[in-house]
């Protein structure tokens, strides 16, 4: 047996021991890569490599654009945004029946697009909606299992952290401008596909609808909704216009949150410190975890594992859509253990020259990769939004497993409606020719 083969070997089975050992993430990811590197040792220049490739994996100017992003997400989150966005939601659609899970689906989708994290919408909106809907009837089981589907919107919907980390990750093949249109009609498909359950589970149930509200009043709340919507077209519309970069994009979004929450009088000054201090720790999490990957992608590249799963499933299937549909089920498998960033930044090369390949365009199997590994954080063992959701509502997880099951299938169901239908990812950005 060669020594690559052991490499990789070594490589995969010490990732998913760690991982069962319940190590952290990013650390499983760099010691397994640094265990692997050692069996290569003479054919490298020693064990800095992987220091190396680490500092390198994130000296991209792009990159910046997410303790930007993180920080404008930590100011909206305290800065009364949430409530703004749920009273305009709640105006439009709280008459229907089950109309409160609409709203909560719409702030979600609204507050986890301006803020750009699906844990912030999660912890936002769910936080205030779950007492809501529980005076009109709704179990919380119920009202857990509609947040958490709902907030990985705002994943698809830009500005997304996570596009950025793809873009990154493509070697340039996709750019940032054109995901983020990208991901507009794909984002708002599958909040739409929730509420069309939601309208199911709702009649027949039989909750209860709430008022309607006068025209005076959603012009009013769409009023006090209407700058923290505003930043979504700044921010969007002057990446596309190519006015500014999406790093720069980053840097007013922060800007112009802090201005607006100041205005509000929600946040003061004496705020921001620990405003700042929350947005480090979530950066210096996610930037250790994109060093470790982007080291495990560097060797997965130095092992020729793309070349070989490009080969192996090229070889074994001959029909694309089949292919497809393998490379779907293998990210919605990897989606339950790993978390969103180093999934996106280990397994992009490895398949993304598949389905180039294959006549995919690199922009519509980066809405693939992200939409499916959504799926993987509303699910155990790791789902982080599964968690979060659950935590917020005050339930345990094992009692929102079951009501959150159909709402799983609507995403597999988009996921795969997106996957085999090209247009609706690819028909902005080729209309906007980015």
């Amino acid at each position: 047996m060669s020594i690559e083969i052991i490499s990789i070997i070594v490589l995969f089975a010490s990732f998913f021991t760690l991982l069962m050992l319940k190590v952290p993430v990013a650390y499983s990811i760099g010691i397994s890569t640094t265990l692997s590197l050692l069996l290569n040792i003479d054919n490298l220049p020693g064990i800095t490599t992987i220091a190396q490739r680490m500092t390198t994996g994130i000296d991209s100017f792009a990159l910046l654009a997410i303790p930007f992003f993180v920080l404008a997400g930590e100011i909206m989150k305290r800065g009364g945004i949430a409530n703004r966005m749920i009273n305009f939601a709640k105006s439009l659609v709280a008459s229907l029946p089950g109309g409160l899970a609409y709203v909560n689906v719409l702030a979600s989708m609204l507050f986890g697009a301006i803020s750009g994290s699906a844990i912030a919408a999660a912890s936002a909106i769910g936080s205030i909606m779950t007492d809501r809907m529980e005076e009109e009837g709704y179990p919380r089981e119920l009202s857990a299992s509609v947040n958490i589907t709902s907030s990985t919107t705002g994943l698809l919907i830009p500005p997304s952290n996570t596009l950025i980390v793809y873009a990154l990750a493509s070697g340039g093949s996709a750019s940032v401008a054109a995901l983020f249109i990208a991901g507009y009609l794909p984002g708002i498909l599958l909040g739409f596909a929730i509420m069309g359950y939601i309208a199911y589970v709702a009649i027949t149930k039989k909750f209860a609808k709430g008022a309607r509200a006068p025209l005076s009043e959603i012009a009013t709340n769409f009023g006090n909704a209407f700058f923290s919507l505003l930043l979504l077209f700044i921010v969007v519309g002057g990446i596309v216009a190519g006015i500014f970069t999406a790093t720069e994009a980053s840097a007013i979004a922060v800007l112009y949150a802090a201005v607006l929450a100041l205005i509000y009088g929600d946040i003061k000054v004496k705020d921001f410190p620990d405003i700042l201090l929350t947005a480090a720790r979530t950066t210096g999490v996610v930037m250790f975890l994109i060093c470790t990957s982007m080291a495990m992608s560097w060797l997965f590249s130095f092992e020729g594992i793309p070349e070989l799963m490009s080969g192996f499933l090229l070889e074994q299937f001959s029909n694309k859509f089949v292919i497809f549909l393998v490379i779907n089920l293998t990210l919605l498998i990897i989606g339950t253990f790993m978390d969103m960033t180093p999934a996106v930044l280990i397994f992009t090369p490895i398949f993304l020259p598949v389905v180039v390949a294959l006549g995919m365009h690199p922009v519509h199997f980066g809405i693939v990769l992200v939409l499916n590994l959504c799926v993987g954080l509303c699910t155990p063992p790791v789902g982080t939004i599964l968690f979060v959701g659950s935590g917020v509502a005050n339930v345990s997880v094992t009692k929102v497993i079951k009501p959150l099951l159909p709402f799983l299938l609507i995403m597999i169901i988009v996921l795969m409606l997106i996957t085999y239908i090209p247009e609706i990812s690819m028909f902005l950005p080729t209309l906007f020719e980015l």
